[in-house]
């Protein structure tokens, strides 16, 4: 390779690690997504469920009341496809929505999505064992008719409604076991956690707010921990395709 090639290598791979996230990037983030606030901020009206993120919200009071609505104006969602779901297990669906839609913790699993309607959407979560596993305890006699909540329903009545060769049988025959709750019924958002409550290193869906929120711990151990290195892959391809063209070039 000629010494400019070898100098716009340098450049380029300098210019690359310059706008790779960095941990500090990657905390007190809103996701680019339909109801997010561009910044996270105070919501002293936040409602119920959602009230835990009251002193740092990327959700406004509107999102937080709709959140606890059946067939709610947020994404027209219907959670009685299958007849009436059980309260003990809306709960978790209700509090599932408040910490995607109020949590300004989730930065280091954001990811970049092509969507008619968000730009971001986070990925690989690792939820809490606890309320992983309480979340499939209490919906084990409410019933389903898929396994991926996140595509495949009828929506020509303006509301999610089960395919026509689509059965409804109880959460179990879909969802064996918690980690396949927590992992497929949102396509992967999340991943259910070996670590437990209180080990700073998984979400909590549920905590005290008076006792502070853990999550902001958890968020700032993967934020550092997973910030991409300048020779990790997703670093490496766009180098490795550069030197490939200079190579080409030279």
């Amino acid at each position: 390779m000629t010494q400019p090639g070898w100098g716009l290598l340098f450049l380029g791979l300098l210019a690359m690690a310059h706008g790779l996230p960095r941990g500090n990037d990657l905390l007190n983030v809103c996701m680019d997504a339909k109801h997010h606030k561009i910044q996270p901020g105070p919501e002293d009206d936040l409602h119920r469920q959602c009230s835990p993120w009251k002193k740092n919200a990327c959700c406004t009071a509107d999102t937080s009341i709709a959140a606890h609505e059946d067939a709610s104006p947020l994404y027209r969602f219907n959670y009685n496809h299958c007849g009436m779901m059980s309260p003990a297990c809306k709960r978790h669906f209700v509090q599932d929505t408040c910490l995607y839609e109020c949590s300004p913790n989730l930065g280091p699993w954001i990811r970049p999505v092509f969507s008619s309607w968000r730009r971001e959407r986070v990925l690989n979560v690792p939820l809490c064992k606890e309320d992983c596993n309480q979340w499939w305890e209490d919906c084990r006699t409410s019933y389903t008719c898929k396994e991926n909540w996140s595509k495949g329903w009828n929506w020509t009545s303006g509301i999610n409604k089960c395919p026509v060769e689509a059965a409804c049988h109880p959460f179990p025959v879909y969802f064996p076991t918690p980690a396949s709750l927590c992992e497929n019924v949102w396509s992967h958002s999340y991943t259910a956690s070996s670590f437990g409550r209180g080990s700073g290193k998984c979400i909590q869906m549920w905590f005290d707010p008076a006792q502070g929120n853990p999550n902001e711990a958890v968020a700032k151990y993967y934020a550092f921990a997973s910030a991409p290195g300048i020779f990790s892959w997703g670093a490496s391809f766009p180098f490795l395709a550069l030197t490939l063209l200079l190579l080409l070039w030279g």
